[in-house]
């Protein structure tokens, strides 16, 4: 049958009827189904539904003018190209990209949360055209139909995380693209089976430059070559260095996220050598961290967190990665031959203790773990800890807060957190001395000091009676005898009521992607610790007279694990303590 202009608008009419009866909350259980409370939470948390979109074939601009006001869909901006869906419609036609003019309109409608967009791509297919077969597959078919979702922090690592997540409940990747036209990254991805939206595909929009995700992503594809995509991962080591030393000469620091810089003004602020600089900022330029335009250089979003100033700046551990870590990695292979840690090879003594006699060193750390705080965010909202706040959770029954204790706290970035967000609560930080000062000094300077009492000990000297127990990024430092240890000095202090709240990153059971398989190795290589699935943390938990109730995803690729007593005694005491040290 062949498809008529009015198909178009009755398609058009339903998007938009679908863009105003729906919003993020109730869309994600019709698009993954079975999706469980924590991973919904973590989805809604992380993007918003953006629009929907779909691909029309009008003769004519003045058609499409005239479907669009018929649906009620107005828009003021001119349109714009779409590299993405011309590059999908030429793969899959066999057309040459030049060939097919595909622009992007985004007329609002009004939905139960606010105005939202009916993306229209809008490809010309007028009377007689040699596109009209191309067209009448693409009616048939709906390839480019698509939920969108927008992330609410543009970041690379938070776009690596919902990725994951969308892949574990099914979605597979489907292609995406970077649009220079609007320095937007989209990721898509095919719907899985038993969606029951109406849509096949899913868009993930992100803000900025993020081709180095991008790249991930659609390497998930078996698109490039064995012999390319090997030689691209040789070159790891010199991703990591570009960015270490970027970070090194102050270059996201110098540069401009809106308005170019020539090379040769960058070249004279740094004191570098012009040409070896154009050479660095075009690697830079293929990572995605900064944009070459004729006249220089831009910093993209990416790039920005390089800057020492960045909120969340991540500077500390490219300089750290780039530093000792980058040494450690290169004797890799004797981990791997002996089982033994390569910094402790490479330094002669452990990483705790490497770093302690450094202060330089000590701070960098500091500042590297405070990198990743933006884990612990949805953490203050964890059922547990607002029980505590009220006083629900207590084991006195008062209605008084109750109290918070965290192991190996620290700089006390986690604790404070929590004690901002509930003014009744009581903490306890657990630390090395050196390491209680600086916490000390820093949640006096955040006005929670008088909250807070602080423990300079290792792990035999939990405090006990507490309501709220928190292990923050320490077991994976270890090997499973001592993981045990540790935990059963949390068991041995912990009251009937209390749990205890584990953040780590957890392995996939099901050996798809993860932050965690990358930081087992890591582990492995410069503490002796490692990453663990799930159940391998049930099984310590279990080993120590504890039950793990539940985990819930958190950004950056962690877990909370939800702890409690189990109902059979704890095991003995251990017979020599383990001295406690911040978490990674």
């Amino acid at each position: 049958m062949t498809a008529t202009p009015l198909d178009d608008t009755a398609r058009l009419r339903a998007t938009a009827d679908f863009v105003r009866e729906h919003d993020t909350t109730t869309l994600l259980p019709l698009l993954l189904p079975g999706l469980d409370g924590p991973d919904h939470q973590a989805l809604a948390d992380s993007f918003r539904f953006s629009h929907a979109a779909l691909l029309v074939l009008p003769p004519d601009h003045a058609t499409l003018h005239a479907q669009l006001a018929a649906c009620g869909l107005r828009f003021d901006a001119p349109p714009q190209p779409s590299v993405v869906v011309r590059g999908r419609l030429a793969r899959r036609h066999g057309r040459a990209e030049a060939d097919l003019d595909v622009s992007i309109l985004r007329p609002t409608v009004p939905g139960p949360q606010g105005e939202r967009t009916v993306e229209v791509f809008a490809l010309t297919v007028p009377p007689g055209s040699d596109l009209a077969d191309l067209a009448a597959h693409e009616r048939a078919h709906q390839h480019e139909a698509h939920l969108a979702f927008e992330l609410t922090r543009p970041e690379p690592l938070a776009l690596r995380g919902l990725c994951a997540l969308l892949a574990r409940h099914g979605a597979t990747p489907d292609g995406g693209g970077y649009n220079p036209h609007e320095d937007s990254t989209v990721l898509y991805f095919t719907a899985p089976s038993g969606s029951r939206t109406g849509f096949r595909r899913v868009e993930l929009y992100a803000h900025g430059d993020h081709r180095a995700v991008l790249t991930d992503h659609l390497g998930a594809a078996p698109a490039r070559q064995p012999a390319e995509a090997l030689l691209l991962q040789l070159t790891g080591a010199w991703t990591t260095q570009a960015l270490a030393v970027a970070a090194r000469l102050g270059l996201p620091d110098a540069l401009d996220t809106a308005a170019p810089t020539a090379p040769e003004v960058l070249a004279r602020d740094l004191g570098a050598d012009p040409q070896s600089l154009v050479t660095l900022l075009r690697y830079l330029a293929m990572l995605g961290a900064v944009t070459e335009l004729p006249d220089g250089y831009r910093l993209t979003a990416t790039g920005a967190l390089l800057r020492a100033d960045a909120p969340g700046s991540l500077r500390p551990l490219a300089l750290m990665y780039g530093g000792p870590f980058y040494r450690s990695f290169g004797e890799l292979e004797h981990t791997v031959r002996t089982g033994h840690a390569a910094f402790d090879h490479l330094f002669g003594e452990n990483h705790f203790d490497h770093f302690a006699r450094d202060p330089e060193l000590a701070e960098l750390f500091d500042q590297s773990m405070a990198a990743s705080s933006r884990m612990f965010e949805p953490l203050p909202a964890h059922p547990v800890v607002t029980a505590a706040a009220r006083g629900t959770g207590t084991g006195t029954g008062t209605g008084t807060g109750g109290t918070v204790v965290d192991i190996a706290g620290g700089n006390g970035e986690l604790l404070g957190r929590l004690l901002a967000a509930h003014p009744r609560l009581r903490g306890v930080l657990l630390e090395r001395p050196h390491a209680v000062e600086a916490a000390r000094r820093q949640l006096d300077a955040a006005g929670l000091g008088e909250r807070c009492g602080y423990v300079a000990g290792d792990f035999a000297d939990v405090p006990a009676d507490a309501d709220v127990y928190l292990l923050s990024r320490v077991l994976h430092d270890w090997e499973d005898e001592r993981c045990r240890e540790i935990l059963r000095h949390c068991a041995r202090a912990m009251p009937a009521h209390a749990d205890l709240l584990i953040v780590e990153r957890l392995l996939p059971a099901d050996g798809s992607a993860s932050l965690a398989t990358a930081w087992d190795l890591h582990m492995m290589c410069n503490t002796g610790g490692r990453e663990r699935t799930a159940e391998h943390y049930a099984r310590l938990l279990a080993d120590a007279g504890l039950h793990l109730l539940d985990h819930a995803p958190l950004p950056l690729g962690a877990a909370v694990l939800h702890v409690r007593k189990a109902a059979v005694p704890a095991p003995a005491e251990p017979a020599r303590p383990t001295p406690a040290h911040a978490g990674r």
